[in-house]
């Protein structure tokens, strides 16, 4: 069953306004869901400028690399991260069984849930890694996509899968129709990403960077399996992009979009490379939330935001830069 509804939302979310080849399309916006402005005007010449092949800014399509940050950047994730939601439930699934996995650690962070969400995202992965020890990639990636079916957003109260961000599916697809790999380097659990980001980003799985925990080889009876493990392997945080950006591409980004401190280095990292470094301002209380340096989800700080005025980040107010926010708002008037 959730296959079909991976298909008809992925399907939903097929660009109306986009060109089909790799070259750049002047004949149509390729923002449409974003408004005329300087960040908009300043995305679309950095594509047209790194696409001109005699420009002095042409970029060579091998080294046309673009990472984006998930939560916050390519869909919700207040009031907790959707993985938040997703490993609750799974708690929940697993304690109506006979089930030994309730260590110190993982009756530790409960307790803190009970108390504040205030949870890191190594606290977060050390604990959906304990709760689906010796659980297959496959079989993990199936409970996942069974849990987006038939899950829905406490506020918006529709599928988390539909309220992925329209200006950046826009954005995915001018970068990924311009010769650019898109990257997901996220905070959140790499194989959780992994079990819908084809269908929804285009963006397959061995593009998709997280944090990750290890795994194991088995072969039971000509059976090959990867099996989880309850170790961490590393946690994608702050500095932890770039190193895993280094480790697993091997190429420093020319595009980076994040929104929050946790994308800090990120960001820099691809400023100082000379390349296009986007920050997205949650400023929209009215048809999102609006947070910065007072929240524990997606914290933005003062001096960040000082950081990224001064080095000329493209800094995207959600409030005045986009005209929408979701697919499903395409269709209202």
């Amino acid at each position: 069953m959730y296959q079909t509804f991976f298909k008809s939302v992925s399907l939903s979310l097929a660009a109306l306004f986009f060109c089909s080849t790799n070259v750049f399309c002047m004949e149509q916006d390729p923002l449409p869901s974003w408004n005329e402005g300087a960040v908009k005007s300043a995305i679309i010449r950095f594509v047209e400028e790194a696409t001109e092949e005699k420009g002095a800014n042409y970029i060579a399509p091998a080294a046309r690399i673009a990472t984006f940050d998930q939560d916050g950047t390519l869909w919700v994730e207040k009031p907790l991260y959707p993985q938040w939601y997703f490993t609750v439930e799974r708690l929940g699934d697993l304690a109506s069984s006979p089930f030994s996995k309730f260590t110190k650690f993982v009756k530790n962070i409960l307790n803190k849930i009970r108390m504040t969400p205030d949870v890191s995202k190594q606290e977060l992965t050390h604990l959906l890694a304990v709760i689906d020890e010796d659980t297959s990639i496959e079989g993990f990636h199936d409970v996942v996509g069974k849990w987006l079916a038939n899950s829905s957003h406490p506020d918006f109260k529709r599928p988390f899968t539909s309220l992925i961000y329209q200006p950046m599916l826009e954005a995915l697809k001018l970068f990924q129709n311009n010769g650019f790999k898109t990257y997901i380097v996220s905070g959140g659990g790499q194989e959780f990403i992994r079990a819908y980001a084809e269908d929804f980003y285009q963006i397959p799985p061995e593009w998709v960077i997280g944090s990750a925990v290890k795994v194991k080889y088995e072969n039971s009876d000509g059976k090959i399996d990867l099996k989880r493990t309850p170790s961490i392997l590393y946690v994608n945080e702050k500095e932890g992009k770039p190193e895993a950006i280094n480790l697993i591409i091997g190429r420093k980004p020319v595009v980076a979009f994040g929104n929050s401190d946790g994308d800090r280095q990120m960001l820099e990292q691809t400023w100082a490379n000379k390349g296009l470094a986007v920050l997205i301002h949650h400023d929209d209380q009215l048809r999102e939330y609006a947070y910065d340096s007072d929240s524990f989800i997606g914290k933005l700080t003062e001096e960040f935001m000082e950081e990224a005025k001064e080095r000329n980040y493209q800094v995207v107010s959600m409030k005045e830069d986009w005209h929408l926010l979701f697919p499903w708002q395409l269709a209202l008037p």
